[in-house]
């Protein structure tokens, strides 16, 4: 972490200055440290569970019970586990491992499911593509007969129910040339796919679609080949010659009134737990826990290249960690002070990440409250982020939790990167449009938009969803819709109409599986059960969307059902540990109705109990001109802000100053 310029102060100010990985394990929800994931790897070996073949898909935290969580103190101790998922060939397994008493907890066979995607697996089977009969005519039809610079990667299809599909591990392999730039993404040789099964190691079959010159187009972004840079006159610095003004201890941060523990996370990136705001001094519990939890990332466009592009983004490819170093000063502010995170690696080995997390108090120049009359006021607003990044392939993902003084937290994503691009024989935009069919060789732009000579960015849409474990003054909450309902008035009153509230209590899962509709708006609120404000009404706090999408894609469609959670824009769940990822815990080649759908179905009672929020934002994208060769960061955001939760706006008290 980098040291404030005044060494003394900042110390005065408690802010931690020793490296995160570095730090013994001081809270239940911790990260495991480095010895501790030796110990999963020594308990394995010692109980005959590891041989050359064996592989993790992922080794992650086993967290404890939540009771025990918001009851633990400091001194108090607390138990280690870890679970893990080990691959053997084609078999796979769950392991939880006691990591304090170094012992076996349980080791389980997996049946029917397929785990996340191995960073070796990409490229496993590239030699024997290049090598397959039918790969080498396709590429011979297209004058390749050298393939010492092409670069051939696979991953996984979705599911579309097919024989070829089931009892294997599938994966399609596609190709890039590489010669000549930094930028491979515009490379992909169009309407060749290579079918193989990983287990197996066998090249199923190759697809030909059809020949599509490779793109000369050169899309490169390095400042020699974007040229010189604007000017930018008068600089613009941030300084906070005092150290930040937030203190971290381990990984628990105090803000002001806020505290609350971060973590990074393997699968789903950064992950807030134990929130709590303080209120005339004491804490009162807000958020137990809230992280992502699925990306869905499908394309529109019908050729067998491209359909199979049906990603769950955080399910299938977080093997290697979600997370990925963010680079000081220009991800993040100068004087941000930065977490590492622990991976595992394919063999389970402890792998440090630098820098995943940064933290960092920001002022845009935005008034907190005013009122300007007799005696006018106003208040500067300062927000704390907590800031993460994903790279998944050619998309980049900004993550923002930004904690601010009224007590609302903003959960923000950022898209950027490059946009998935194929080649066509046609160098414009007034191309012939495709009428049907659908194959590689459609010269038109029904399904993207040319963004350079001879290249077609595929329209996609991009899903988020979050999993919001909202605990209002305790976890014994209430889920109520406060719906805006119009309301004629009596022939007298010079006044036609107004609107008023109807708050419906969802009772069950079914009630609360809802969509933002601007004709029908609605509040959606958890409401505690155990305090009320000032003037009687029970604390609550309110989910407010932003900006999202509802799906264009119909109910029979594999990738839609795969994503079953994108049917509502929330869904309220009775609390249940084991219930953390809306697409389910393997969606890698999954068969339809995982996770939200799945556990829905028995309709469980949510009325006063421990609620869970399941919240998708997203969007549809139709590619721009201005979104290439790299997208500029386009934002999408949703608030939990108090509603009730206190007896008047708790940002009163901000100094003038």
């Amino acid at each position: 972490m980098r040291p404030s310029l005044f060494a003394g102060l900042a110390l005065a100010l408690s802010v931690a200055v020793t490296p995160v990985a570095a730090q013994n394990v001081q809270h239940p929800l911790d990260p495991l440290s480095f010895q501790e994931y030796w110990a999963v790897l020594e308990v394995l070996q010692d109980t005959g569970h590891l041989n050359a073949e064996t592989r993790f898909s992922i080794v992650n935290l086993r967290q404890p019970d939540k009771d025990m969580v918001w009851n633990w103190a400091r001194g108090r101790d607390f138990p280690r586990q870890a679970f893990a998922v080990v691959r053997q060939g084609a078999d796979a397994y769950e392991a939880v491992v006691d990591v304090r008493q170094r012992r076996l907890v349980s080791w389980t066979r997996l049946e029917g499911v397929q785990p996340n995607w191995l960073d070796e697996e990409f490229r496993l089977m590239e030699k024997e593509v290049k090598s397959h009969p039918d790969f080498i005519a396709a590429m011979k039809k297209r004058g390749i007969t050298d393939l010492t610079f092409y670069r051939c990667r696979g991953g996984p299809p979705g599911y579309f129910g097919t024989d070829e599909q089931r009892g294997r591990r599938i994966a399609h392999v596609q190709c890039s040339d590489t010669r000549g730039v930094r930028n491979t993404w515009p490379r992909q040789i169009t309407g060749l796919t290579a079918v193989v099964d990983l287990n197996a190691k066998q090249v199923l079959r190759v697809v030909d679609e059809g020949v599509i010159p490779v793109t000369r187009a050169v899309a490169d972004y390095d400042p020699t080949s974007i040229g010189p840079a604007r000017e930018v006159p008068s600089p613009i610095r941030i300084d906070q010659p005092l150290g930040p003004g937030f203190r971290l201890d381990g990984h628990v941060v105090d803000w002001q009134k806020w505290r609350f523990h971060v973590r990074p996370d393997q699968r789903v990136g950064t992950v807030v737990s134990s929130v709590t705001y303080g209120d005339r001094d004491r804490p009162r519990q807000v958020l137990y826990e809230g992280h992502l939890s699925e990306i869905f990332v499908p394309y529109m466009d019908p050729a067998f290249d491209w359909y199979r592009r049906n990603f769950l983004d955080a399910g299938e490819f977080s093997a290697g960690g979600l997370l990925k170093p963010l680079l000081r000063g220009l991800d993040c502010p100068e004087g941000a002070v930065y977490l590492d995170g622990l991976i595992a690696d394919d063999e389970g080995r402890p792998k440090t990440v630098p820098n995943v997390i940064c933290l960092f108090e920001r002022e845009a120049g935005d008034m907190a409250w005013r009122h300007f009359s007799e005696e006018a006021e106003s208040r500067r607003k300062r927000d704390l982020v907590v800031r993460s990044a994903a790279v998944l392939g050619n998309y980049d993902y900004v993550f923002d939790w930004s904690f601010q003084q009224d007590g609302s937290i903003r959960v923000a994503v950022g898209a950027t990167g490059i946009a998935e691009v194929k080649s066509t024989t046609v160098a414009r935009a007034n191309a012939p449009r495709a009428t049907n069919g659908g194959s590689a060789a459609d010269t038109g732009d029904m399904y993207g938009r040319f963004v350079d000579q001879n290249l077609i960015a595929v329209n996609h849409d991009h899903y988020f969803n979050f999993r919001l474990d909202v605990d209002v003054d305790g976890p014994v909450n209430t889920f109520v819709a406060d719906r805006l309902v119009t309301k004629t008035l009596p022939a007298e009153n010079p006044r036609r109409s107004i609107w008023v509230r109807e708050p419906v209590t969802a009772r069950t899962e079914s009630q609360a599986m809802l969509h933002m509709d601007m004709d029908r708006p609605a509040l959606w609120r958890v409401l505690g059960t155990t305090r009320t404000n000032h003037v009687g009404y029970p604390t609550s706090y309110q989910l407010m969307p932003g900006m999202t999408i509802k799906t264009l894609l119909t109910p029979d469609d594999y990738p839609r059902q795969r994503a079953g959670f994108i049917d509502h824009q929330l869904w309220v769940t009775p609390y249940r540990a084991e219930e953390r990822y809306a697409a389910g815990d393997y969606p890698t080649l999954s068969t339809p109705g995982q996770g939200l759908p799945a556990w829905t179905k028995a309709n469980r009672r949510i009325e006063q109990s421990d609620v869970v929020l399941w919240y998708t934002t997203g969007m549809h994208h139709v590619v721009r001109a201005e979104d290439w060769p790299v997208m500029p960061v386009l934002w999408h955001s949703f608030e939990l802000r108090p509603f009730d939760f206190f007896d008047r706006n708790p940002a009163l008290d901000l100094p003038r100053r």
